[in-house]
């Protein structure tokens, strides 16, 4: 355990020191870097040669559970076992042995929490999911309550005198489900056991990414980084600091929260009893500044969409923090050593799940064929679909709106509501575009997509038509462990610098927009409509 804290504690903040890699790897000479995505509903492993090319695979379903309506959880322990089997299988697949691993790079879905026993190590509940609606009650409590309006109030007036931006963000400030913040005062109001810990000095706090850190190193290391700190809602992005004010507002100490660390650097060894040898980990990254970083989005202006479970659109925002009236999210994208780079993002919560939910229908078998289906009709038959399981984010922000079909008629067919599904993607990509467009001071300079769902021709030959530009997905969409895998591999000189992962990136299908976006004027405006007469369907979710 002291070797590896010290082996931690030379390299920590070192963005490429191969010489100090060269002081913990152990075996034959390291070729190859770990990158491990764990997503929400799927957690891969790839292992890279230096060509960026991935020479081995795995992936495992995450079991999601949901112990009553609108909860969803994870099992941590069921959690850390798949990510031990994934990194193991795509060693295996690769052909290799486990001393020929430069580095481990790690890249999680966000938001999602866990608290646990600092002494013993054991979690007081199961991860609750960023897509857990538990707390729409207590988010809604909040939204209209006094203090907050005195909230608001108080910092407009401060931001209208001294023009400070953190000032404009709280008056702008409204909670959803989607941070951490209530969720977590959530667990405190039920959960007697941890607001015994915390009173004890005896909590810890953790996103994934933390908690399979703690689990990597047995417990020698308690962290996370900036990327998946700035994610959580509970911390400052302007003094890069947990927010003492939010902790005050929901009485939660900030010394359960982990110590943040660079998104590229040494964060300890991997226990060798875990796979046999001591490999560094020298990157954590949240899943969508990973897409974004694998993406070779590095500068402002830069624009990636990931679209898995959910859509993401990111821009580069440079070294300035964007201040959004409307619910774009202001994120650190990384931080390496000095550099340090921030993003605007606006989501979607419900895209890859809903076409899951379309096959669980039986609406079609394979979503593989799905841009087929929606290309062999003309149009959806006068079909609606909106996409809102976990609710609706910006620019809509209802976390109580339904998912429904509108527009049902006797001659409407499975096929119609296959496309009305794919529609309602492209639908919410160009509401989230044009946010970002209409909000953000920063020119674009191009898109890049990725995920899973960016292999549906139909959607992305739909969403370049309606944002009428051109956008460029890459021969490999699962970026977030690519993402991973290169800021691990910076952080010890397996690739020298940007510009050499640059020339990595390889371009698959380049779409322009083959339809002007007025052709789509009624499908949008019906949409739009079908949005409205889903909103506040449900008065509370419990």
């Amino acid at each position: 355990m002291g070797m590896k804290l010290n082996a931690a504690e030379a390299l920590e903040g070192n963005v490429a020191d191969p010489a100090a890699a060269a002081m913990v790897s152990v075996g034959a000479p390291a070729q190859y870097v770990l990158g491990v995505d764990v997503g929400s509903t799927v957690i891969r492993c790839h292992v890279y040669d230096k060509g960026a090319a991935v020479k081995g695979a795995s992936a495992k379903q995450v079991e999601v559970l949901h112990p009553q309506p609108g909860w969803v959880e994870l099992d941590p322990e069921s959690l850390w076992t798949q990510f031990v089997g994934v990194v193991k299988e795509a060693v295996q697949a690769a052909g290799i042995k486990m001393n020929q691993i430069s580095a481990l790079g790690v890249a999680t879905h966000r938001a999602t929490f866990l608290t646990w026993n600092r002494e013993t190590g054991k979690p007081f509940h199961n991860f609750i999911s960023w897509q857990d609606r538990r707390a729409a009650d207590l988010v809604k409590s909040w939204n209209r309550s006094f203090l907050m309006r005195a909230v608001h109030g108080v910092s407009s007036l401060l931001h209208f005198f001294t023009r400070i931006e953190l000032f404009l963000i709280a008056s702008t400030l409204t909670f959803t489900t989607q941070h951490i913040s209530l969720r977590l005062a959530w667990v405190l109001q039920h959960v007697p056991e941890v607001e015994q810990a915390i009173k004890d000095d005896n909590c810890c706090f953790g996103t994934v990414d933390t908690w399979l850190l703690y689990k990597l190193t047995k417990g020698a290391v308690y962290a996370t980084d900036y990327s998946n700190a700035s994610s959580t809602a509970f911390f400052d992005p302007f003094k890069l600091q947990w927010s003492v004010v939010l902790g005050k507002l929901f009485s939660i100490p900030i010394s359960i929260f982990p110590a943040v660390k660079d998104t590229s650097c040494m964060f300890g060894l991997v226990d060798a009893e875990i796979f046999g040898e001591p490999i560094p980990i020298t990157a954590l990254v949240a899943d969508q500044q990973a897409a974004m970083f694998g993406e070779c989005c590095f500068n402002p202006g830069d624009v990636k969409v990931t679209m898995g479970t959910g859509s993401f659109w990111d821009i580069n925002t440079g070294s300035k923090v964007h201040v959004s009236r409307t619910g774009l999210y202001p994120l650190v994208g990384w931080k390496i050593g000095k550099e340090l780079m921030y993003l605007a993002e606006g989501n979607a919560s419900d895209t890859g799940n809903a076409i899951k939910w379309g096959r669980d229908l039986d609406l079609f078998t394979d979503a593989g064929d799905t841009s087929k289906i929606a290309y062999s009709l003309v149009n959806s038959g006068g079909v609606c679909f909106v996409p809102s399981f976990s609710g609706l984010q910006i620019p809509v922000n209802d976390p109580c709106a339904c998912t429904s079909f509108m527009g049902i008629t006797s001659s409407t067919t499975k096929n119609h509501l296959v496309r009305a599904m794919l529609e309602s993607i492209a639908f919410r990509n160009k509401q989230l575009y044009e946010t970002i467009s209409r909000e953000v001071d920063v020119p674009t300079t191009y898109i890049r997509a990725d995920g899973g769902v960016s292999k549906n021709n139909f959607v992305m030959q739909m969403t370049s038509d309606l944002i009428d530009k051109i956008i460029d997905k890459p021969v490999i969409t699962d970026m977030s462990c690519l993402g991973a895998a290169f800021l691990a591999g910076l952080a010890i000189g397996f690739w020298s610098d940007k510009e050499e992962l640059k020339k990595l990136r390889q371009t698959d299908v380049v779409f322009k927009p083959q339809k002007g976006p007025k052709e789509y004027e009624l499908a949008m405006s019906n949409w739009t409509k079908a949005v409205q007469r889903s909103l506040y369907w449900y008065d509370q979710i419990s």
